[in-house]
């Protein structure tokens, strides 16, 4: 039997793996619940979020909350100038066409980084105070894991009150309901969606800070595996749900950890399997997702 102290910690490394999860998956079903877009460069903007940060990090004295925040700007704007040039154009086309597109512009990001900082992984070092081990009862967990919780939820909750208090988030919603109407109801739709792809990056930009203060490397093909990852989780809480989105992130976070924690060592490599197999699973019970409405966009 496992003993409780084990059980609490990981529950701990959970909510931290489901939290960097989390926001991925929210960035890429905010830009599908409006384009119907699966965006697979999603997780490369990660990545250069992770590069923003140790470069940040490394070169300059400002504090550690700059270094977050920044790369979420830069990254927010490298996004709006992606769907300004490679997926605007072909608005109106076939989704093929755009999930194509979305495979190029992942390739793009990730050679024109090898090209320019090499493909060697580098050490993403972080300060001392922040890897820090802290104990609460039977729990250890750094600086690290609590300042990434805390940025998670926070986040997602700001996220929550502007789609549902601010006249672009209600906008957003309109678009995601009905594209063709809400054009015809006024709403600037080019506006829209940048406003979806400046805050989907900028989310997917402080997930790379946590996903490489966790791991402590980054490398230019870092953002594939929680890109993939996260969208299993979209699919899960029922993509183009934000909701869902929070959800299907969580709970993959969990099963990922219980997997490893739990059964016995010689199946831990097989974790990435046992992700898929829930993603089939959820499917043949709920085919559009947990939190799904089951009701299809018009428009």
């Amino acid at each position: 039997m496992f003993s409780l102290p084990y059980v609490a910690q990981q529950v701990v490394n959970g909510l931290t793996l489901g939290s960097i999860y989390a926001l991925v998956a929210i960035g890429l079903t905010i830009v599908y619940g409006i384009l119907r877009l699966i965006n697979f460069a999603h997780g490369d903007l990660l990545m250069v979020g992770a590069y923003l940060a140790l470069a940040l990090l490394l070169n300059t004295a400002l504090p550690l909350g700059a270094a977050v925040l920044l790369p979420m700007i830069i990254v927010g704007g490298v996004g709006v100038l992606v769907e300004r040039l490679a997926y605007r154009p072909l608005r109106g086309a076939p989704e093929v066409a755009m999930l194509i597109t979305s495979l190029a512009v992942s390739s793009v990001i990730q050679n024109g980084t090898i090209m320019t900082l090499s493909a060697q992984p580098r050490a993403f070092r972080l300060p001392q105070d922040l890897i820090a081990q802290n104990r609460v009862g039977v729990v250890s967990f750094s600086t690290l894991d609590a300042v990434s919780v805390a940025m998670a939820v926070g986040l997602m909750a700001l996220l929550t009150l502007f789609v549902t208090r601010t006249r672009v988030g209600i906008a957003m919603r309109a678009c995601a309901e009905n594209l063709r109407a809400a054009r015809l109801m006024g709403i600037n739709i080019n506006q829209v969606i940048a406003y979806a792809f400046a805050i989907g990056s900028a989310l997917a930009a402080a997930a790379g800070f946590m996903w490489a203060g966790r791991f402590g490397s980054i490398e230019p093909f870092m953002g594939f595996l929680p890109g993939l990852k996260a969208f299993v989780a979209a699919v899960i809480g029922g993509i183009g749900s934000i909701p869902g989105a929070m959800l299907g992130g969580y709970l993959l976070g969990f099963s990922e950890i219980f997997f490893v924690g739990f059964l016995p060592p010689e199946l831990s490599g097989y974790r990435d399997a046992f992700v898929f197999t829930l993603l089939l699973l959820v499917l043949l019970v709920r085919p559009r997702g947990l939190l799904s409405t089951g009701a299809e966009r018009e428009g």
